[in-house]
C-alpha cells in the first residue's frame, strides 16, 4: 500500500482531465485524513514496540517506517485483542497487562523473582525500612508452595510456634495454591489486633495444623544484645534492614561498657535482607582487604567485594546458624568463616545463593528479579546446599514440637496428634503423662491436672484456652533456658579467648 505519491505520479493524474480532477478535489480531504490516521497508527506501533522511528523524505513530506518489527510480541498482542474483544464479559485492560507481566516473571521459574502490584511493592519496601502490621514471618514460594523461611524474633508468628520450612496451605480458608509469595503476603498481613488463621503442613506431621495468630505491629528492630556471663555477650540479628549495621554498632558499644570480651553472634532464624548491610557488618569482623563475598553475573564475570574493616576484627567471635539462616545471614556467616577463621555452630543453613534487585514502574508496581549468584570468599556457591557448621549441635526434640490450637478441647478419651504433642510438652516440663501415643487416658488427665494446679489454673484435666497457652509458654521458656547451641557456642568461645 502506497502512503505518499511521488511527483511523477501526480503529473500523470493531472493529464486525465477536469472530471477526474474534480473527483480528486472532493476526495482529497478524505485521503488526507486517512493519511494522517495511518501515520498515527504507525507511530503508535513503533513506540509501543520500543522501536526508533526513521524519517524518510518525499519532497516536503515525512513518513515513519519500521526499521525492525518485534514479531515475538505479535502473539501477545493478538491474545490481548482477542480477550478484550471476544471474552464473554468485559475485561480490565490493566489486569490483563499485569497478568502478562506476572506470567513472564513466573516463567523464569525463580522463587525469588516477582512482579508486585502497587500494594505489594509498598508492602515489600516497608518490610526492609520501617515497621509493618502482620504476623512477622519471612516466606518464599518453593516448588509451588508458600514456605516459611523464618519467623521474626518475638513476633506473633514465633509466639504461635511457626517454624522454618512450614508450608502454608491456606489463609483464613483461602488456598494459597498457585499464588506468588507477594500475593500470599497480602493475605497474611493485616491490621494490628485482627486475627488470621493459617493452615500449616509441617514436615514429619501427617495432618495439617490450624494456627490462629493475632496480628501486631512488627517493628524493624533487628539487633538484640545481652551479657550471658561477665565477659561474653550474645547479640542476635533477626534480619538485615536499612539500619541494622547502625543498631549493631550501638549495641556492641553498650556491651563493651558492660565488660564484653567475647561475642556470640546469633543468626538463627534470620531470613536475610539487604546485601549492603551484610557487607557492612561483615567488615566489622573480617580484616581489611580480605574478601567478604563474590558476585557472578550472567556472563560468568566475578566481582570480589573486600572488607573495609570498619570495626575490630580481633574481638573473639563465634556465630550461631540454623536452617532458618538464609541469604544475607549466610553471606555474613561464610565471610567470617572463610576470611576470618570464625567457627560456625548449630545446624546447616537454608541455602540461598542469589542476589535480587528491583525495578520500579511509574504506577508504583515493580519487578524483583535475580541479577547474580553470590559466592563465598573461597568461591563456593551454597545455593540449595546451605553452609555446614563447624560444630553441629541440635536443639532438644521438644524444641521442634508443633503448636496446639488453644481453641481445641483436649480431654479424656480423645485421640489426635494434638494430644500427642501435649503429652510430649507435659513430659518436657516435668509432668509425666504415662504415654506419648496421642490417646488421652487417665494418666494424661492426672498430668494435666497437676500442671494446672501448679500454675493456679482451673484443675479440670482439660487442655483448652489458657491452659494450652500456658503449657506452650513454659515449653518455650525451657527451650530458651536449655539452649544447647548457645551453650556450645559459649564453650567454644571461651577456648578462643584463652
Amino acid at each position: 500500500m502506497k502512503v505518499v505519491k511521488t511527483l511523477e505520479e501526480e503529473n500523470k493524474e493531472h493529464e486525465k482531465g477536469e472530471q477526474q480532477q474534480a473527483t480528486e478535489n472532493k476526495t482529497g480531504y478524505i485521503r488526507l485524513k486517512k493519511f494522517h490516521f495511518i501515520m498515527l497508527l504507525f507511530l503508535i506501533v513503533f513506540l509501543s514496540a520500543g522501536i526508533t522511528a526513521v524519517a524518510l523524505s518525499f519532497g516536503g513530506e515525512k513518513v515513519a517506517t519500521v526499521g525492525k518489527e518485534r514479531s515475538e510480541f505479535n502473539k501477545l498482542y493478538n491474545t490481548f485483542d482477542t480477550l478484550k474483544n471476544k471474552y464473554y464479559t468485559k475485561t480490565n485492560d490493566n489486569k490483563l497487562i499485569n497478568g502478562a507481566i506476572n506470567g513472564m516473571v513466573k516463567a523464569l521459574d525463580d522463587p525469588y523473582s516477582d512482579y508486585m502490584s502497587k500494594e505489594e511493592a509498598s508492602s515489600f519496601h516497608s518490610t526492609i525500612s520501617s515497621s509493618f502490621e502482620g504476623i512477622g514471618a519471612e516466606i518464599q514460594e518453593k516448588d509451588g508452595h508458600i514456605v516459611i523461611v523464618s519467623p521474626i524474633k518475638d513476633s506473633p508468628a514465633e509466639k504461635a510456634g511457626i517454624k522454618p520450612n512450614d508450608i502454608v496451605l491456606s489463609v483464613d480458608g483461602k488456598s494459597l495454591q498457585g499464588m506468588s509469595s507477594n500475593q500470599a503476603v497480602m493475605l497474611i498481613r493485616g491490621k494490628k489486633g485482627t486475627k488470621v488463621e493459617l493452615s500449616i503442613k509441617r514436615p514429619g506431621i501427617e495432618n495439617p495444623l490450624s494456627v490462629p495468630i493475632v496480628r501486631d505491629e512488627i517493628p524493624i528492630e533487628t539487633v538484640y544484645g545481652e551479657m550471658v556471663d561477665k565477659q561474653i555477650a550474645k547479640v542476635q540479628i533477626t534480619s538485615f534492614s536499612s539500619n541494622t549495621s547502625k543498631e549493631l554498632v550501638t549495641t556492641l558499644n553498650d556491651l563493651q561498657k558492660k565488660g564484653m570480651r567475647g561475642l556470640v553472634l546469633d543468626l538463627r532464624q534470620n531470613p536475610g535482607g539487604l546485601l549492603d548491610q551484610a557487607i557492612s557488618i561483615s567488615s566489622m569482623f573480617v580484616p581489611k582487604g580480605k574478601v567478604i563475598v563474590k558476585e557472578e553475573d550472567r556472563n560468568g564475570k566475578i566481582t570480589e567485594i573486600p572488607s573495609q574493616n570498619e570495626g575490630n576484627p580481633d574481638l573473639p567471635l563465634v556465630v550461631l546458624i540454623d536452617k532458618g539462616s538464609a541469604s544475607a545471614s549466610e553471606i555474613l556467616s561464610a565471610a567470617v568463616k572463610e576470611s576470618a577463621g570464625v567457627p560456625l555452630i548449630g545446624e546447616k543453613s537454608f541455602g540461598k545463593g542469589t542476589v535480587q534487585t528491583t525495578t520500579d514502574f511509574k504506577d508504583g508496581s515493580n519487578i524483583k528479579y535475580t541479577i547474580a549468584k553470590w559466592l563465598t570468599p573461597n568461591g563456593n556457591w551454597i545455593h540449595k546446599k546451605g553452609i555446614e557448621p563447624d560444630f553441629p549441635v541440635a536443639l532438644p526434640d521438644y524444641a521442634t514440637l508443633p503448636i496446639i490450637d488453644p481453641e481445641k478441647t483436649l480431654s479424656k478419651s480423645k485421640a489426635s496428634t494434638d494430644v500427642q504433642t501435649a503429652q510430649k510438652m507435659l513430659k518436657a516440663i516435668g509432668y509425666n503423662p504415662g504415654r506419648e501415643d496421642g490417646f488421652f487416658d487417665d494418666k494424661t488427665k492426672e498430668a494435666v491436672m497437676s500442671f494446672q494446679k501448679a500454675n493456679k489454673l482451673k484443675a479440670d484435666g482439660v487442655l483448652k484456652g489458657e491452659s494450652t497457652m500456658k503449657l506452650m509458654e513454659q515449653v518455650r521458656e525451657k527451650i530458651v533456658k536449655n539452649d544447647t547451641q548457645l551453650k556450645k557456642a559459649v564453650e567454644v568461645l571461651k577456648e578462643r579467648m584463652k
